[in-house]
């Protein structure tokens, strides 16, 4: 019945705008919020270990609260169908499923599900729950000194059931308390850094220093996630997870050139917008992927009086966004306002702390510069009144 509620009151906003105070109001000249209350600590994951012990400390650190999660989505799950038929195919079948994952990735998943004492089967639901359900804004500029600053807002748990006793969305209320920096190390020394939820494997933002920055948002398609890990469970498909293909490119490449070309002609399992930005000037790109092809790209471009940053939430750039998710218009508006003289970490994350592209969704800001490798991730949290999308 929340979900029903909240279906309906979607359809029922079509025709109108939302009023204040639940318009867009960019705060930038007027507020600023740089830096975030609160930083997501740190942990290292060391490729040289075995993938059994790469997980274990963080596993270990978060293991009630990621049973705390994935008790909520069964709750949801339950809700929706009024029955455990689901959960009870996931743990009895889910598990086998980790062996089409390629190694590392099925060995450290099962570490995961032996630290936590989650059955398997949820582990790796957990892992590839996030391909289908992430709404994002993405941005790479380009400051006057050519310094280019990659960062986003991850947003998650649209429909997952409403809180409304603390006008929330439940899964985004326990996400926020998994997020987690990771210092990707080989042979002691950093090779990446990323931000992740405790738990998942994949990645969804990182920086190399000297190398790239990636994020990842979902895109939505007819020819989408679920069919994609429909046939990856069922057929003998060798599609990757597209946050693992993101982790994967991390581990295996060093330059924005050799990044765009891998995140470009891998086949994934679901459509997703890859914003890839570099450290020279005019290395900034949006890859819009098919499951199988690029769809079309958006580079930086500074000689454009706009092409001095490049912005990306969950539609195509060249059709517009769906009118009760424009969060595309007024995060162009404000980065703007903004103006190439004032791009820097400050800046960014007060266009990504303004509403709508600020919503009761967002979970985290990261903002990373790739010539510092510097990364750093603020858990938000929007307060009321707030848009809830």
């Amino acid at each position: 019945m929340k979900l029903i509620g909240v279906i309906f009151a979607v359809f029922a906003a079509v025709a109108v705008a939302p009023p204040p105070p639940f318009a867009d109001n960019c705060i930038v000249g007027l507020e600023n919020k740089y830096p975030g209350a609160i930083q997501a600590p740190w942990y290292t994951i060391d490729l040289d270990k075995d993938p059994s012990e790469r997980w274990v400390e963080v596993a270990t650190a978060y293991k009630q609260n990621i049973t705390v999660l994935i008790g909520v989505i069964k709750e949801f799950i339950y809700g929706m169908t009024g029955s455990t038929s689901i959960i009870d195919w996931v743990d009895n079948n889910m598990a086998a499923w980790d062996q089409k994952l390629p190694y590392p990735y099925n060995a450290e998943i099962a570490s995961i599900a032996q630290v936590t004492g989650i059955p398997e089967g949820e582990i790796v639901l957990y892992n590839i729950f996030y391909e289908i359900f992430t709404v994002c804004t993405s941005i790479v500029a380009q400051d006057n000194n050519n310094k280019l600053y990659h960062a986003r807002n991850l947003d998650f748990g649209l429909f997952l059931g409403w809180d409304v006793n603390t006008h929330d969305w439940a899964v985004t209320e326990k996400l926020r308390e998994i997020i987690i920096n990771i210092n990707w190390i080989r042979n002691g020394q950093t090779v990446y850094k990323s931000v992740n939820f405790a738990g998942y494997i994949g990645i969804y933002n990182g920086v190399k220093k000297n190398g790239f920055t990636v994020t990842a948002n979902e895109r939505f398609s007819i020819n989408g996630g679920f069919i994609g890990i429909f046939q990856w469970l069922m057929e003998n498909s060798t599609a990757s997870l597209m946050s693992l293909l993101v982790r994967e490119t991390f581990e295996t490449v060093d330059t924005y050139e050799d990044a765009v070309a891998k995140l470009s002609v891998t086949p994934i399992m679901a459509p997703v917008y890859y914003i890839v930005g570099g450290k020279n000037s005019n290395e900034g790109q949006i890859i819009v992927r098919g499951r199988a092809n690029v769809a079309g790209v958006v580079n930086l471009n500074v000689s454009d009086p706009n092409g001095w940053y490049i912005l990306e939430t969950n539609y195509d750039p060249w059709k517009k966004p769906l009118y009760l998710d424009d969060r595309r218009t007024p995060g162009n508006a404000c980065m703007q306002r903004l103006t190439r003289d004032y791009v820097g970490f400050e800046g960014i994350f007060n266009v990504l702390s303004s509403t709508t592209n600020f919503n009761k969704l967002t979970a985290y800001t990261v903002l990373m510069q790739v010539d510092d490798g510097t990364l750093e991730t603020y858990i938000q949290k929007c307060p009321d009144p707030c848009w809830a999308w």
